[in-house]
């Protein structure tokens, strides 16, 4: 595990998605759902990468979270079925949609617990990637904004973005730890700043945000957040 100077730390960012709620599980079963209903047309497997592939494409145009998902879903459905895809199974896919930003907000174990121990001893942030609409209100539901000083929504976390925060904010990069469950959204693109990140895994991930093992450096991993306190001696 790299070695991080806690003492020196000053500000700690949170990841939202998977580090303070669940969230995969929600997109899992509504493409599960979405494939069901396109089953007459293919088998599973090739739905399910026909979507990953109209996903991943279309991530510069709508960006990250549920609007990308529903449109690349739509798009999807006219693709494999041809255009034969009927209009009251586009609106079984937009009511998906709605459900999904409906769902409650469930934290994940330990997020409060945590952030009341830390809260007023650091400069605590939210750095979230997604549809700011959305993410604004899983933020306002959670009932956790006011153990933050700052949120920030951005359209995709890159070295860069990063950057851009930590400059607005006047933070010294060596002072900065970033907490999140995504290697590839969270950590490395800290890393490529020479900062600091801490990895906790999260149940399921992405696919597009897998990372592959020749791409990977040494970075800090913990099980649980829980252990975030333990490490800044906060027990």
């Amino acid at each position: 595990m790299k070695e991080i100077d806690l003492k020196n730390i000053k500000t700690i960012a949170f990841d939202a998605d998977d580090t303070l709620w669940r969230n995969e599980e929600i997109f899992m079963a509504a493409q599960d759902d979405f494939i069901r209903l396109l089953l007459d047309y293919h088998d599973e497997n090739y739905i399910r990468s026909h979507l990953l592939g109209i996903q991943t494409r279309n991530l510069t145009t709508y960006g990250y979270g549920i609007k990308g998902l529903t449109l690349s879903m739509i798009e999807t459905a006219i693709e494999l079925t041809e255009g034969r895809i009927l209009g009251r199974e586009i609106h079984e896919i937009i009511r998906l949609s709605k459900s999904m930003v409906a769902e409650p907000i469930e934290l994940l174990p330990n997020i409060e617990n945590v952030l009341k121990s830390i809260h007023g001893k650091y400069q605590l942030m939210v750095i979230t990637k997604g549809d700011l609409l959305d993410q604004e209100s899983k933020l306002s539901r959670s009932g956790l904004v006011p153990y933050f000083d700052y949120i920030e929504v951005v359209s995709d976390k890159t070295p860069q973005s990063y950057s851009d925060i930590l400059d607005r904010y006047q933070i010294d990069k060596s002072e900065f730890l970033m907490v999140g469950n995504s290697l590839k959204s969270d950590i490395l693109p800290i890393l490529d700043i020479g900062s600091n990140a801490i990895h906790i895994p999260y149940l399921f991930t992405w696919e597009h945000e897998q990372v592959k093992e020749d791409t990977l450096k040494e970075y800090a991993h913990i099980s649980t957040l829980g252990e975030v306190k333990e490490l800044l001696s906060f027990i």
